[in-house]
């Protein structure tokens, strides 16, 4: 009996590993509940279907012995008593120089006809933050290729900035101009929750052929599933990160946090969290910054990420909670208006409502002082814009 023990000890004998299945109990809605399985929250698994292949899904919560499941992709025929079977718990993602050009879904999964990723890099989904006392700080200008933001809002390398905006006023246009004329290495786009058409739109028209040789987008449509959609603006991050570590200058182009903090929100109420501001829950201004935070300088070796982040503004209400929480974690924020748009002016960016934290130390003392000087005459005129009408 003691050698027994003593073979096990040394691994002599490799004993099978057992794997534990589960089966679905209730779906409600967009989620799955089931039971039987012990799997970590983020981990993924396999609902089998009676016809089909089988329906990958993530863990997104468990209440006791219930655990709760939500697909990465659109899912139907399913049965009451469906195994579900834990597949991976460290999810690896693809990253490289071999995304340059391509478009890829929030997973890795290519959406173009290039074929199959050749040369990608494997890494985890989520890395070790960076100690914030080890980032670089921002002292060089970045070259955004917009004139009113380079001379009055001056944006930096490794800074975070948000683009306020409603509809219709030119933020795709302004987001396609950046992709092609910043002076960045890479330039990583995620499309979260937007129409399917603007996505190819995006691709064809905004980005065209030139700008996209040196980026790489993430697309996760608004009819893909809420994790989806939150895996795409991560995985996005991600993408921008293994860039950084090697030194790159990158620039990572999110549109929309909004539509980030919308999916979050399903996710939230779906699994039971209850809801707060204007129906949000607590999670979704926690994971704001989080994924905010991902941006910015590297540590020691001269890369960057400068995040551009758009903000969708309902009705055109800065006050809204998603941009009200935004504006308190980015470094700066450009907000475009729709009376400028409606008159013809675009970029439409309204300088008395925007902002650039980071302006004062990456620009000469003469420029700011010409920027300030610009911005109060600008005040000033809107002051007196009606007696300016009538002649007065």
């Amino acid at each position: 009996m003691l050698e027994y023990f003593e073979r096990v000890a040394t691994k002599q004998w490799q004993l099978p590993q057992l794997q534990a299945e589960g089966q679905v109990t209730r779906v409600v809605g967009i989620t799955l509940e089931a039971r039987g399985i012990n799997a970590e929250l983020g981990s993924r698994c396999l609902v089998q279907r009676p016809k089909g292949k089988p329906a990958e899904v993530e863990v997104v919560g468990f209440d006791g012995s219930c655990t709760f499941l939500m697909p990465l992709h659109r899912i139907d025929r399913l049965r009451p008593g469906a195994r579900v079977v834990p597949i991976a718990t460290d999810t690896q993602v693809p990253v490289g120089e071999a995304l340059l050009g391509r478009v890829v879904d929030g997973i890795g999964v290519p959406l173009d006809d290039a074929g199959a990723l050749r040369g990608a890099s494997l890494v985890d989904f989520f890395p070790h933050p960076i100690n914030p006392l080890q980032r670089e700080p921002i002292t060089q200008q970045l070259d955004v290729g917009i004139r009113s933001i380079n001379a009055a809002l001056s944006i930096g390398c490794g800074q975070r900035m948000g683009l306020f905006a409603g509809s219709g006023v030119g933020k795709s246009v302004l987001l396609g101009m950046m992709t092609r004329f910043t002076n960045a290495d890479v330039v990583v786009v995620a499309l979260v929750g937007e129409r399917g058409r603007e996505v190819r739109e995006f691709i064809e028209t905004s980005l065209g052929p030139a700008g996209l040789q040196k980026s790489i987008v993430v697309a996760a449509p608004a009819d893909e599933t809420p994790v989806m959609r939150l895996r795409a603006g991560l995985y996005a991050s991600r993408i921008a990160e293994h860039f950084r570590d090697r030194g790159k200058r990158v620039l990572l182009l999110f549109d929309s946090l909004t539509r980030y903090a919308q999916a979050q929100r399903e996710i939230a109420l779906a699994t039971g969290e209850p809801p707060a501001t204007r129906g949000y829950p607590p999670s979704v201004f926690s994971r704001l910054p989080q994924l905010v935070e991902r941006a910015g300088n590297g540590a020691g070796n001269g890369g960057s990420i400068t995040g551009l982040y758009t903000v969708l503004t309902e009705g055109d209400d800065m006050n809204d909670p998603v941009a009200d929480a935004a504006r308190a974690i980015l470094d700066g924020h450009v907000v475009l208006s729709r009376e400028l748009a409606a008159q013809g002016i675009y970029p439409a960016v309204d300088l008395r409502a925007s902002v650039s934290r980071a302006m004062q130390q990456i620009v000469s003392g003469v420029q700011w002082s010409m920027s300030a000087r610009l911005v109060q005459l600008d005040a000033r005129y809107a002051q007196s814009e009606d007696l300016v009408n009538v002649g007065a």
